[in-house]
This record gives structure tokens, C-alpha cells and sequence, in this order.
């Protein structure tokens, strides 16, 4: 290979040289690697889903307009989520590191995302696990012949106590409270006894010792990276499918499950025309796949080089939009019964949400069935590993991100290092396991990740396809695939995407609902709190961005020869200019240049597959 005669200024060479990292694979580490292409696909599968396909697509479904909000999510899945997971996992799988150190190959500027992501990621630890302590404890307390939600002789029920299964002529008011309610808000929570945020009482030594339990089955699957957690999720992957097909035959031969699946489906053609919809379908896909969470680059890093992530993301993505559809019969077939037994409208059953669904609504109707013991088992199991290997995948960003950055320090002591992180897990989930526990449960769940990781995503967008620039980041997919991606994906990554997360920042942030639990509305100063906490997570984005200019050598007047953006830079290396075609070039000051050119471009194991030779 000649080299072409062009007089370069000093800081386009550097522009042009492509500085090649070692790769992980090549370092004094060997790095781990899926030991089977399943391994990853369940490990994809099973971080996307989790407990929110199950009591948040449905209810958003009947609340949007029941079978007419499937045309929004639809639309909102094939032109902002998918392309988003897809580009993740193409990143993840092309440049192999982490969260943190993929900024160097792509935009160094943009490195505060990365320890955004980990944040944010440790703030869901705080509190997702705690939610699958509470399953961990309706899964102990199943292992009896009558449920204890079952009726109202228990020492934790209160004359309002109301069981209307078997029972005739019992009215129902607005006072009346299930079995199943109280069983959870006055035996497992035990909320009654706190007053609110100011006053969450005592820690619940039960709920400590099952969250101990979940952080031990965490640990031992993480420590040893993805060759154990690899095998773990073929359980945890694969069990709540078996679990959810056992459900569905069960709830669809109840008295009543039609009428829960017509309230369910039944299409309300008008909700169309509400931008709420929308918002509800875009923030719900978004949510489900978890694209912006760290999570697919770092699973995707373990990958081959050659793997092919374009159909990983397409399976990947239809398993999880089927899971959250099929979870819908699932609930509302049970919904539907429930509906028949009390003598109401289904709306009237269906007004509970969010946890309270899988902890309320569901238990309830299963104490009433036959064999009731056995469902309940099954279904609290189901909603174990549904939390569990989302967590892994979370921790996995945490871990995989540090130790690719830090890689020195932690590389040869992961197991101490994943040791430190799950007990700082626990400990910050200590809160969550008070009495009110449950009110700090929602405050972070929707501040500690909400707006932050959307706009996470989003910059982490505009720093792909802008920044890095859609054409590099189109032969880095055909060094891989073989083939680059079609005009679809590139007008979806620089445009369509990005626009897509702004519309859900923008819309959450105009029209924040009041925050309220049970009968407890939050007051002010925890919102404002809540406001801090999330931008605690997305505050490192600009602290970093000046950090790196202020650290960073050179001028911010002087013009370094025509040092400019990533994206003209492969251009120019990549056709034939001349160098008058370099004048005319726009050029940006020499230290943000600096800043946003990539540290390491192409690593030189990559450099034959893009049939391109290394410059000394």
C-alpha cells in the first residue's frame, strides 16, 4: 500500500492514524466469552424481560385504549426501540469494552454517559431487588395448605377486611379491603406503621434476610463473569415461559376470563388522537428492551466479532413484545374472574397497578382457585427469576464498565470487586426494606432512573450518529456483518431515534402526574428530592465534558491546521481528496477537536475485516 502524497498538518496525521488499542482478547487478561450462542440470546432475553412485562404493558394496554394501543407500540418499537437496542448491541459486539471505556473509540467527550449509566444502574439495584425480596417472601409464605391471603382471620386484618369469595350477600364499599391487600400492606410491608417519607420506621429483619438470600444467588452468579451467569439464565430465562403457558391454560378456563380479555383487547379507536398514548407507547418500549442501561454493550462485548447482532436484535426484540403481549392474557383472564366473583365491571378490579397487580390482584385470585398452593408457588418462582437475571444483566453493565476502565486495579480481583458491589447494593437498599420502604421503592423507580436514562440514551444517540458519524459507524457494522445496514436503520439512528427519546423527555417532563401511594400523596420537598437523585446520575455528563476541555492540551481559539469532526475525518480517509478539498473542510478549535476525535479507532485485530492497512 502507497501512501498518498499529501502535505497533512501535524493534527490531521493524528486524525487519520489509527491508534490501535490492545483488545480485550489480546491483553495479559484473557477475556471472558460466551461459552454458547445461547448463553448471550437468554442473557439478552432475559435482562429485556422482566417484571415490567408483566404489570406494566397490560395495564398501560387497557389504559391506552386496549387493542388500538398496539398500532403506537408497534410504530414506536420498529422506528425508536429496536434501532436502538440494535445499535447497541452493534457497538457493544464492534469496539468490545464496556460502558465507560467505549467512549475513547467513539467520542471522548462523551464519556460521561458512561459513568452516568452506572449510576443510574446502581440506583435500580437499590431497589429492584428489593421488590424480588418481597416475591422471595409471598414464595416462603406459599408453602402452606390455606394461603394466608386467603381470608381474614390472621392477626394483621382489620375490621375492614372483606372476603367475598364463596361468601353471598357481602357488600363491597370503598372501606373494603381484600384478604390479599391487607396481607401484603399490613404483613409484608408492614407500611401501616410508618406515616410517610419523614417517619419509614424500622428495617423489616424478613425482608432483610430474603434480600440477603436474592443478593446471594446474585453473587455467585456474577463472580465468575459470564461463563456462570451464562448458565444461570438457562433457568432463569427459560422457567417463567414454562410458568407463563401454565397460567394462561389455568386462566383461561376460569369463569368469566372472556370478559377480562375483551376489556383487555377491545379497541378505543379514539384514545388514538392523544398524545398520551404515545408518550405511554414509546417511555413502555423504551423501558422493555433497555436499550441506554449499559446492559447490551457490555453482553454484547463477550460476542465474537463476526456474530451476527443484526438478528440477535430482531429475535431478541420480538420474544420480548410477544412476552409482554402474551403476559396480558395472562393477567386478564385472572382479572376477568375476579370481575365475575365480585359482581363488578372489570375496570373496577383492574384499577390496581404496577407491583400492586403481581402482589394484590394476582394472589388474590389464585388463594381462590383449585390447587391453589401449587399456583402460587409456581407464579411467585416465575416472578424470582423474571427480577433475578435483569439484575444480573444491570450488575453486569457496573462490572463489565469498571473493569474494562480500571482494568489494572480490578481485572485480576473480580471476584473482591463483585463482592464490593452487591454488598453496596444491599446497603443501599436498606431503606427500601423499612416499614416504608415501599414509598422509597416508587420515588427512586421514578426518579432514580425516568427522564435520566432516557436522556442517556438520547445523547448516547446523537454521540453515535453525529459525533462518530453514521457512515463509520456503518462500516464498522459491514466489517462485521458483511453487509452495511440499509438506508431504514441509518435514517432511524441519525434522525428518527433521537427524536423519538426527545419526544419522551420532553412530554414526561411537561406532564408529571402527582406522585401517590395507596392512600399516601407525596409531598413537595420529595419530589424535589427525587429531582436531585435523578440528576445526581446525569450530572456526570457535563462535569466530564469541561473536565476534558479544561485537561485537555491545546488552544481553545487556535485552529489546529483542520483538526474536525470524527465523521468528516473517515470520510477524508476514505475517498480521494485532494488537499485543496482539505481547505475547505470546516474546522473546530484544536482542543475540541481533541476531545471529540476518537482515542483508538479501529483495534488492529478489526483492521483486515474493513480490508484496511494500519498506518504506522
Amino acid at each position: 500500500h502507497h501512501r498518498r502524497s499529501i502535505l497533512l498538518s501535524e493534527e490531521l496525521f493524528l486524525c487519520l492514524t489509527f491508534h490501535s488499542p490492545v483488545p480485550r482478547q489480546d491483553s495479559a487478561v484473557m477475556a471472558d466469552k460466551w461459552s454458547k450462542k445461547m448463553d448471550f440470546l437468554l442473557s439478552v432475553i432475559g435482562f429485556a424481560v422482566d417484571l415490567g412485562n408483566v404489570w406494566r404493558f397490560p395495564y398501560i394496554c387497557y389504559q391506552n385504549g386496549g387493542g388500538a394501543f398496539l398500532i403506537p407500540y408497534i410504530l414506536m418499537a420498529i422506528f425508536g426501540g429496536v434501532p436502538l437496542f440494535y445499535m447497541e448491541l452493534a457497538l457493544g459486539q464492534f469496539h468490545r469494552t464496556g460502558a465507560i471505556s467505549i467512549w475513547k473509540h467513539i467520542c471522548p467527550i462523551f464519556k460521561g454517559i458512561g459513568y452516568a449509566i452506572c449510576i443510574i444502574a446502581l440506583y435500580v439495584s437499590f431497589y429492584y431487588n428489593t421488590i424480588i425480596a418481597w416475591a422471595l417472601f409471598y414464595f416462603y409464605s406459599s408453602f402452606s395448605s390455606i394461603l394466608p391471603w386467603t381470608n381474614c382471620d390472621n392477626v394483621w386484618n382489620t375490621p375492614d377486611c372483606t372476603n367475598y369469595f364463596g361468601m353471598d350477600n357481602i357488600t363491597w364499599t370503598n372501606a373494603s379491603r381484600s384478604p390479599a391487600e391487607e396481607f401484603y400492606t399490613r404483613n409484608v410491608l408492614e407500611i401501616h406503621k410508618s406515616s410517610g417519607l419523614r417517619d419509614v420506621g424500622g428495617v423489616r429483619w424478613q425482608l432483610m434476610l430474603c434480600l440477603f438470600l436474592i443478593f446471594t444467588i446474585v453473587y455467585f452468579s456474577l463472580w465468575k463473569g459470564v461463563k456462570t451467569s451464562g448458565k444461570v439464565v438457562w433457568v432463569t430465562a427459560t422457567l417463567p415461559y414454562i410458568v407463563l403457558f401454565i397460567l394462561l391454560i389455568r386462566g383461561a378456563t376460569l369463569p368469566g376470563a372472556w370478559r377480562g380479555v375483551v376489556f383487555y383487547l377491545k379497541p378505543q379507536w379514539g384514545k388514538l388522537l392523544e398524545t398520551s398514548v404515545w408518550v405511554d407507547a414509546a417511555a413502555q418500549i423504551f423501558f422493555s428492551l433497555g436499550p441506554g442501561f449499559g446492559v447490551l454493550l457490555a453482553l454484547s462485548s463477550y460476542n465474537s466479532f463476526t456474530n451476527n447482532c443484526y438478528r440477535d436484535a430482531i429475535v431478541t426484540s420480538l420474544v420480548n413484545c410477544l412476552t409482554s403481549f402474551v403476559s396480558g392474557f395472562v393477567i386478564f383472564t385472572v382479572l376477568g374472574y375476579m370481575a365475575e366473583m365480585r359482581q363488578v365491571e372489570v375496570e373496577d378490579v383492574a384499577r390496581d397497578k404496577g407491583p400492586s397487580l403481581l402482589f394484590i390482584t394476582y394472589p388474590e385470585a389464585i388463594a381462590n382457585m383449585m390447587g391453589s398452593t401449587f399456583f402460587a408457588i409456581i407464579f411467585f418462582v416465575m416472578m424470582i427469576t423474571l427480577g433475578l437475571d435483569s439484575t444480573f444483566g444491570g450488575l453486569e453493565a457496573i462490572i463489565t464498565a469498571v473493569l474494562d476502565e480500571y482494568p489494572d486495579q480490578f481485572y485480576h480481583r473480580r471476584e473482591l470487586f463483585v463482592l464490593c458491589l452487591v454488598v453496596v447494593c444491599f446497603l443501599g437498599s436498606l431503606s427500601t426494606l423499612t416499614n416504608g420502604g415501599a414509598y422509597v421503592v416508587k420515588l427512586l423507580e421514578e426518579f432514580g432512573v425516568g427522564s435520566s436514562i432516557i436522556a442517556v440514551g438520547f445523547l448516547e444517540a446523537i454521540a453515535v450518529s453525529w459525533f462518530y458519524g453514521i457512515h463509520r459507524f456503518s462500516n464498522d457494522v459491514q466489517a462485521m456483518l458483511g453487509k452495511a445496514p440499509g438506508l431504514f436503520w441509518k435514517v432511524c439512528w441519525v434522525a428518527i431515534s433521537p427524536a423519538f427519546l426527545a419526544y419522551i423527555i420532553v412530554s414526561s417532563l411537561l406532564k408529571a402526574p402527582p406522585l401517590a401511594l395507596f392512600d399516601y400523596k407525596y409531598p413537595d420537598w420529595s419530589i424535589i428530592v427525587g429531582y436531585i437523585v435523578g440528576l445526581s446520575s446525569f450530572i456526570w455528563v457535563p462535569i466530564y465534558m469541561v473536565y476534558k476541555l479544561v485537561w485537555t492540551p491545546g488552544s481553545l481559539k487556535q485552529v489546529g491546521g483542520c483538526v474536525q469532526s470524527p465523521e468528516t475525518v473517515s470520510d477524508a480517509f476514505s475517498s480521494n481528496l485532494t488537499s485543496a478539498s482539505f481547505a475547505r473542510v470546516p474546522c473546530f478549535p484544536q482542543r475540541l477537536a481533541v476531545c471529540l476525535r476518537p482515542e483508538r479507532t479501529i483495534p488492529d485485530i478489526h483492521a483486515e475485516n474493513l480490508n484496511m492497512a494500519t498506518v504506522p
